[in-house]
């Protein structure tokens, strides 16, 4: 696709995206369908502090950089206000996400509220937040019924931790040169990796209980898998350089291995299905939005070579054809939690979603030449 192309079809994202509202719900479900089928109505819409806008904030902010004219830059300073001023959630995993935004924007907006805050969410993740065995960040979240109040979801690991929390703290380390901080996310990477890699398949799951002791599930789901393909690619750019060689090495190789399986799990039509393993589960474009963002990241660093770029591409051209003509990013699945099956990921409702779009953005500037 044309530089041309992918532009208009940005425009029509980002427009939606910031304007997104919620959908027509029921106030009648119940809390268990809530949580099961991804029906949590803070999740959709821009305007809330929770981790779907998080992470739209985050392809807004990688299309302000694109442009580099801070032509979102109102945009941002209104939602922080606007949140600010209604108070904040709780402090878990997910309502860390849209730190990973605001401590780039830190010289922009040049605010010391805005410094501060995101100062005391780095020492709460590393004081405060919940921790299972060997250390790991505990996947806590705000309740489903209120977010003032959290879910402990103990002693569980889950792979979205890494793009929700992890980057943020390695990006607060490199800005403020406070190396336990950085320590402290590499630790986190490697314990994420040693509980939800799989070495037989090459895929990632989507969580671990030490309670249980085992996968859940053992369930390979795409969006779970897209936060480390598009994550890990972000955290070792977020090092500048000065990452071991050693630890690169070990990241870039994990990495590569989960690439060479996602490929061969890529549908016809260039997405990947919600449950990759699983030929009756539907395409999932959020999910292949983000995998298709690692890749376009990884041939562009070196890490893989040109034969990638055909996936990449056709995954771009599939994602355009679920952007209809008001910018909505159509095939998007809603939140998801943790499932013991294949039908639990899916049973999940399809809707527009904040992340949905900004995922899709992502890749779309990702492919730009």
């Amino acid at each position: 696709m044309t530089n041309e192309q992918l532009l208009k079809k940005i425009n029509l994202v980002v427009d939606k995206l910031m304007n997104l509202d919620l959908p027509e719900l029921s106030d009648n479900i119940s809390v268990e369908e809530q949580f099961s089928r991804g029906l949590i109505k803070r999740d959709f819409g821009i305007k809330e502090w929770d981790w779907p806008q998080g992470v739209g904030l985050y392809g807004i902010y990688k299309l302000n950089e694109y442009y580099k004219e801070d032509r979102y830059k109102d945009f941002f300073e209104n939602w922080y206000k606007e949140n600010l001023k209604k108070g904040l959630p709780s402090k878990n995993i997910n309502t860390t996400a849209p730190y990973l935004t605001l401590v780039d924007l830190l010289d922009k907006l040049e605010n010391p509220v805005y410094e501060q805050l995101c100062l005391e969410q780095a020492q709460w993740l590393m004081d405060e937040l919940p921790r299972t065995k060997e250390g790991g960040f505990q996947h806590v979240t705000s309740a489903v019924n209120s977010v003032s109040e959290v879910r402990l979801n103990e002693g569980e690991l889950w792979i979205d931790t890494l793009f929700m929390a992890v980057l943020f703290l390695n990006k607060m380390g490199q800005r403020y040169k406070n190396q336990e901080w950085v320590e402290e996310s590499i630790r986190q990477v490697l314990i994420h990796i040693k509980y939800l890699y799989d070495k037989k398949s090459g895929l990632f799951y989507h969580g671990w209980s030490f309670l249980e002791n085992g996968n859940f599930g053992e369930i390979f789901w795409c969006r779970g898998n897209s936060w480390f393909t598009f994550g890990i690619m972000d955290y070792i750019d977020s090092f500048q350089g000065t990452m071991g060689e050693g630890l690169k090495a070990f990241l870039t190789d994990t990495f590569k291995a989960q690439v060479n399986a996602l490929i061969k799990r890529q549908a016809p039509s260039g997405l990947w299905r919600t449950v990759l393993t699983d030929e009756t589960s539907y395409e999932e474009v959020s999910g292949s939005a983000a995998i298709a963002t690692g890749i376009l990241k990884g041939i562009k660093s070196g890490i893989l070579d040109a034969s990638y770029q055909s996936y990449a591409d056709k995954a771009v051209a599939a994602i355009c054809e679920n952007i209809d003509e008001k910018g909505t990013v159509l095939n998007v699945s809603s939140g998801t939690a943790m499932g013991y099956s294949a039908d639990h990921y899916k049973n999940i409702v399809i809707a527009p979603m904040a992340y949905g779009q900004s995922l899709t953005l992502v890749a779309l500037c990702e492919a730009l030449k």
